[in-house]
């Protein structure tokens, strides 16, 4: 091969440079491997659009089929559907057994060792469950996470994509936690290493911090892309299930507060947690917004604080400390996240606009049922509300989408109107309609007995909820429309 390098050449008619045979075969050599590299590369991912299901070897922003837009997404290619259709016509009944023939699994769980985790995850964790824990960027996911896995009895493998492993053992030193040999840490992204430390170390809980910083060699994508992030989901979720690891998935969250990725990341995992709250207040709220093995709408509370999130065991009595005596616009609501009823105050603050269109401001609120319950105002009560501006804010931090708290907002912004303050002692509960009636609400019992813990005397409560209630030592009001409610709690009305 040397001699043929040196002794035969041949000259480049554009150039006149003269190159030797051999170099010439080598080039050409080297170009075609890396090409059989490229294709090979490729054959191991596809591009699929989401709303036809045509697939194409390379990304295109226009479906020939569907003529969809930027529905094409990567993901890895498998067996051809022939052979597939092969193997189901081979053994049509292969894995198909009678329901009759199943044997039930008794449902044990493990407690986080955290109780007001365990309340929203429905009484512990789930062995093989996958949850998938979402918040805003601060919002403490990863603190949970760390204080949930010094706690839980066994092995934990804790994944870390965005944090070094040094970063990891100054948090923990920094909350305080010991949890000794059981706490493994792996600073890794590539999911598929990450797979083979699972398989070498059993764990009984995982967690994936973030899955959008995970990525599969496979697919040419970034990481956090939606292709990405659901071979990664769906690889979690078939190591849960095969080995009974209980698999924990921190997300990123979007600009209006959904979990960042594919939608269909929610439907593969068996539980979906929000952790809400606002930076500049120290409560925090884990919320359950699906949950396959327990009650949805249950949430947990917690307060921020140097060394961490410590437990609010009392959270009715902790949002009502701060409540000013006597002031216009406050109202006391009983509110009901799950199995919990809260206490809340509703502030409201009716003042003249200075602007030409009147301000209509929620915080813990939805602002169109706002807009709802000031239209109601003008045509059932009489309040002229177009020269004002609305201000209405739930004390603490926290929010509210129950529509059982409307009787309080309306009270509250007739109080702040009329600058009439509202009996200190009464809780308002109840669902306003357009026509000014007061709607029943479920569960009114639990609200009563938390509104006499504390040592309320009065619950304003719609009339038809008043039926067969059992006697009790607090005084329950009955009301059919607004304005019955209003001239109950405004003094001096």
């Amino acid at each position: 091969m040397g001699f043929l390098h040196d002794k035969a050449k041949r000259q480049n008619p554009q150039t006149g440079d003269h190159t030797s045979i051999g170099q010439s075969l080598c080039i050409r050599c080297s170009g075609f491997l890396l090409y059989i590299v490229g294709q090979m590369k490729k054959a191991l991912s596809k591009y699929v659009c989401q709303s036809c299901g045509y697939e194409s070897p390379r990304w295109t922003g226009k479906c020939p089929n569907c003529q969809g837009w930027n529905s094409f997404v990567e993901e890895l290619a498998s067996g051809s559907a022939s052979s597939a259709r092969k193997r189901s016509q081979a053994s049509p009944m292969a894995g198909a057994v009678p329901i009759t023939e199943i044997t039930s699994i008794p449902q044990t769980r493990m407690s986080t060792g955290v109780p007001e985790f365990d309340r929203v995850l429905g009484g512990g964790i789930v062995p093989g469950a996958v949850v998938l824990v979402g918040g805003d960027p601060g919002i403490g996911k990863s603190t949970l996470m760390l204080q949930m896995a010094s706690l839980v009895k066994g092995v934990v493998l804790y994944v870390t994509g965005e944090e070094s492993a040094a970063q990891i053992k100054l948090r923990s030193e920094r909350l305080g936690v010991t949890p000794g040999g059981s706490l493994l840490v792996l600073a890794e992204t590539d999911i598929d290493m990450v797979d083979a430390v699972i398989d070498r170390v059993r764990p009984a809980v995982l967690i994936v911090d973030s899955i959008q910083t995970m990525f599969r060699a496979g697919l040419e994508s970034a990481p956090g892309t939606v292709g990405q992030v659901r071979e990664v989901a769906g690889l979690m979720m078939k190591r849960a299930k095969t080995l009974g690891t209980a698999v924990f998935l921190v997300g990123h969250v979007t600009k209006e507060g959904a979990i960042a990725g594919p939608k269909v990341v929610e439907h593969i995992v068996d539980t979906v947690l929000q952790f809400e709250g606002e930076k500049h207040y120290a409560f925090r709220v884990l919320r359950s917004n699906k949950n396959r093995f327990g009650s949805t709408n249950e949430i947990g509370i917690f307060e921020m604080g140097e060394a961490g999130l410590r437990e609010v065991t009392n959270p009715s009595e902790t949002f009502l400390a701060q409540r000013l005596p006597g002031a216009s616009g406050s109202t006391v609501v009983a509110s009901l996240e799950g199995t919990r009823p809260l206490l809340l105050e509703v502030q409201a603050l009716v003042t003249p606009t200075s602007y030409g269109m009147p301000q209509r401001t929620a915080t813990g609120f939805d602002a169109k049922r706002l807009q709802m319950l000031l239209a109601v105002l003008e045509k059932r009560v009489g309040l002229h509300l177009g020269q004002y501006d609305v201000f209405v804010n739930i004390a603490g931090g926290i929010r509210v989408e129950e529509p059982a708290v409307d009787l309080g907002v309306a009270v509250s912004i007739v109080s702040s109107m009329r600058d009439r303050s509202a009996e200190q002692d009464t809780v308002a509960v109840g669902e306003v309609g357009l026509g000014g009636e007061i709607r029943g609400t479920s569960q009114i019992e639990r609200r009563i007995q938390e509104a006499r813990k504390l040592g309320f005397r009065k619950v304003i409560v719609p009339s038809g909820n008043t039926k067969n209630l059992r006697r009790s030592d607090i005084e329950i009001i009955g009301v059919q429309t607004i304005e019955d409610a209003i001239g109950r709690m405004l003094n001096g009305s």
